[in-house]
């Protein structure tokens, strides 16, 4: 990846970033290559790097059994919210099958040919299925070891044919279980702020995104990361993780594992979700190692934002008083997600922008 100029090497970053974008083929299809050092445009700055090493915190992130007593339930999601910012829910009414069938599929598609993936490769962030290899590959400092399948959810899918067959059908049935899920969750959080139970669903259902991701093995996983240190634009995000691991929160300064529970789904609250409940719910930075196992690491998050992109949002008037002053200036959610996609992946940022 670097050019030899009189005996020495250049390296241009610009270069190669551009190179590899072009090739279609993604990290796996390095891995493929059959290479044994990652690119130069994967090496992250080592100030980056210096906590990787770090042992996690002994802190378990909470679970909480969706049948439980209803009042018991709203109390554990709320203070897990406030608390963690991360909670993992079990018995939520999608079945064990489904989640791995969804699994394998994703994992299908990123195990496909070369080029056949290739077809759906883009950055046109308008199209309603994606494949693409860091989405801030080009305002970032280093690049992240992971691909990426990406599909517009919602009341409108995109057309059948344009969903890859190899997991059509089981996206089109995630739609709907994440959908009721969604809905459940968001009631609930409404409620624990002393809300309406429907002032979420409202206006945060209906817009949903489904990111699949896929971290083949890394050969050297102390160099780089699977997903750089971020908070999730949106309102709130539903992940699914397979049993390899490596998804990490930080709280209290330091960092804590999201071990996986077979069966389980790992919600987390996301910054638009932190400003409408005025800080009382907590968006908190978490990242994904580099996968250092022979077996792939498989992951799909949804994301719930507010679908009207025109409308101003700030915190909801209920939850600020005197003693509770308002801590957030109101922002058109288009805006938002503008500088969310021309910056890299790097920590808590945009609730600090609108911060008062």
């Amino acid at each position: 990846m670097a050019t030899v100029v009189n005996g020495e090497n250049h390296y241009d970053r610009a270069v190669e970033v551009q190179r590899f974008d072009e090739s279609k083929i993604g990290v796996k299809g390095l891995v493929d290559s059959g290479l044994t050092t990652i690119p130069p445009i994967f090496i992250h700055p080592i100030d980056t790097l210096s906590d990787l090493k770090a042992k996690p915190q002994s802190v378990v992130v909470p679970t909480i059994d969706l049948s439980g007593p209803r009042s018991t339930v709203l109390e554990q999601v709320a203070s897990a919210s406030r608390t963690f910012g991360f909670f993992q829910i079990v018995n939520h009414g999608v079945p064990v099958q489904v989640l791995d069938r969804m699994i394998g599929s994703i994992r299908a598609f990123h195990e496909q040919p070369t080029d056949v993936k290739a077809k759906f490769y883009t950055r046109d962030l308008e199209g309603g299925v994606i494949f693409v290899s860091n989405f801030d590959l080009f305002h970032s400092k280093a690049a992240s070891w992971r691909d990426t399948l990406r599909i517009k959810l919602g009341r409108r899918l995109p057309e059948l044919e344009d969903i890859p067959e190899v997991c059509r059908d089981e996206v089109v049935q995630w739609n709907l279980h994440s959908e009721a899920l969604g809905e459940r969750l968001m009631g609930l959080l409404s409620e624990g702020l002393g809300l309406d139970m429907d002032r979420l669903k409202n206006s945060c259902l209906d817009a949903r995104t489904m990111l699949g991701h896929y971290y083949p093995r890394c050969p050297q996983p102390d160099l780089t990361v699977g997903i750089a240190s971020h908070t999730d634009p949106g309102v709130l995000t539903l992940l699914l993780q397979d049993h390899i691991g490596g998804l990490q929160i930080k709280h209290k300064g330091g960092w804590v594992d999201v071990k996986p529970v077979h069966g389980a789904l790992v919600i987390n609250i996301a910054d638009i979700l932190q400003i409408l409940s005025n800080d009382e719910y907590v968006s908190v930075e978490h990242r994904v190692l580099a996968n250092p196992s022979k077996e792939p690491r498989v992951s799909i998050a949804v994301f719930f934002s507010p679908s009207a992109r025109e409308t101003l949002y700030g915190p909801f008037s209920e939850l600020t008083s005197p003693e509770k002053p308002l801590r957030y200036c109101q922002f058109v959610y288009h805006d938002y997600m503008r500088r969310f996609f021309t910056k890299e992946l790097d920590g808590k940022t945009l609730t600090n922008y609108y911060r008062i």
